[in-house]
């Protein structure tokens, strides 16, 4: 079984998250500055390094400009691991 921070679902996040940031036409850390947080931060959660927690998830929907159930879906539609 593998890890949640490598499963099917974290990465269909991750790779939502980074869409939509792009989409908004962010940097990391354009999005780092906005969260008050350092650029490495971003990175990580990016890199799938560390998860995102559900606070974290609807501090970046707030300053990336996503909809929080969009991502869930997103995750819903990713097989389990």
């Amino acid at each position: 079984m593998s890890t949640t921070i490598r499963s099917p679902r974290q990465k269909a996040l991750v790779a939502f998250i980074v869409e939509k940031r792009k989409a908004a036409g962010l940097t990391q850390a354009d999005v780092a500055k906005r969260l008050k947080r350092y650029q490495s931060f971003v990175a990580t959660l990016e890199s799938g390094q560390r998860r995102v927690d559900v606070i974290e998830l609807m501090d970046l929907a707030d300053v990336i400009g996503f909809d929080v159930r969009e991502a869930i879906q997103r995750i819903l539609s990713a097989k389990r691991a």
